[in-house]
């Protein structure tokens, strides 16, 4: 061996240890956030629409135990992420929402996070600037501004609780919450929803089981001890009382619906086996309408049916809807009223469909 080669061998470990030596970029940084508390100062709700949402519960509440004979409608935008276009829907379908308050009560979704199955954009809360800067602080104040609003068009308003701590920025503006099919299997969203004063759904399996559901409600209405954070944003061991106002949420798995007669009527017997009220909704989207927001129609013609045959087990419905049809991509110049996550049936369609369904239910 050479004197060359001699030394560049003794010098290799020596430059791996070097190496090794040197500082790496750390996997995670934290960035702060106003504290729920602090948010609600900033951005408080009145007197006014605290009264009012708390009598929106009610009637949600009636409607789901059959004390009230109208369809739960709720429908609006798959997630928000342009608060002009989201106010625009939003006083749209409050005015038809007055039109149609005999047979229908209709609820507007205002997601502002998204589930992702891989990555993609996690909706208004992370991104509200809709390029990956992840300004999570204007997020939260864009999405409690953007409710409040929606709010005070006149309309109750419905999100799914996807963060568990983010939950306390906006739970008491809702209506009606729901629990995706990702997550009605996990321990922590149970306890949130046991302690949550509203009605909440929770979805079957992706792979369209009910008995994850079916036991998240039994948890849910039970109370719990466990951790999270308080109003103010500290560690804290919470105590629920259980929340007696949970119910499923039909949305079909694995590319196949479960919104016909028969899934639906062995849905309503698995909830009676274990000793749950069957009070069910049915998601129009996702795989019951194999993912294509025209097919929801046909969906909601199934529903009605069924409920005019004498289903009383039904009582709701969810909709994918936005001022326009389909969905687009979050690239380049945006189209205005298009859904950047999955397709939704657009204004004039989704007016159309609901009106029909309250003329179907008045007979």
């Amino acid at each position: 061996m050479n004197a060359s080669a001699t030394a560049q061998n003794a010098a290799l470990p020596l430059a791996l240890c070097e190496s090794a030596a040197d500082p790496l970029p750390p996997r995670r940084s934290a960035q702060p956030l106003p504290s729920p508390a602090v948010l609600r100062q900033r951005l408080p709700l009145s007197d006014t629409l605290a009264a009012r949402i708390h009598t929106d519960r009610n009637a949600i509440r009636a409607v789901l135990d059959g004390r009230d004979p109208r369809l739960l409608v709720v429908v609006g935008p798959c997630s928000l992420h342009d608060p002009v276009a989201a106010l625009e829907y939003a006083e749209r379908l409050a005015e038809l929402a007055r039109e149609l308050d005999d047979q229908l009560l209709l609820v507007m979704r205002t997601y502002v996070e998204k589930p992702r199955t891989t990555v993609g954009w996690k909706g208004l809360v992370y991104d509200p600037h809709l390029d990956g800067s992840g300004d999570m602080a204007e997020g939260l104040r864009l999405s409690r501004r953007l409710m409040l609003d929606i709010l005070a068009c006149g309309l109750p308003i419905a999100s799914e609780l996807l963060q568990p701590l983010a939950a306390s920025y906006f739970d008491d503006l809702l209506g009606w919450a729901a629990i995706g099919a990702r997550t009605s299997e996990s321990q922590i969203h149970r306890e949130l929803v046991s302690g949550l004063d509203l009605p909440v759904g929770f979805k079957n399996g992706t792979d369209g089981s009910l008995g994850i559901a079916c036991d998240a409600m039994r948890s849910a209405e039970h109370p719990h001890q466990h951790f999270g954070i308080d109003d103010l944003g500290h560690p804290a061991l919470l105590q629920t009382r259980g929340n007696p106002d949970t119910h499923l949420v039909l949305r079909g798995g694995h590319g196949a619906p479960n919104y016909d007669a028969d899934s639906v009527g062995a849905a309503r017997r698995a909830l009676q086996k274990q000793g749950i009220v069957p009070r069910i909704l049915v998601d129009c989207s996702h795989a019951n309408s194999g993912k294509d927001p025209l097919r929801q129609p046909a969906v909601l013609d199934s529903v009605l049916s069924q409920r005019l045959a004498g289903d009383t087990s039904l009582r709701g419905v969810m909709l994918e809807s936005h001022l326009f049809d389909g969905c687009q991509p979050l690239a380049g110049e945006l189209r205005y009223g298009v859904s950047i996550t999955d397709g939704c049936l657009g204004w004039s369609g989704t007016e159309q469909l609901l009106r029909e369904a309250a003329r179907r239910l008045r007979g």
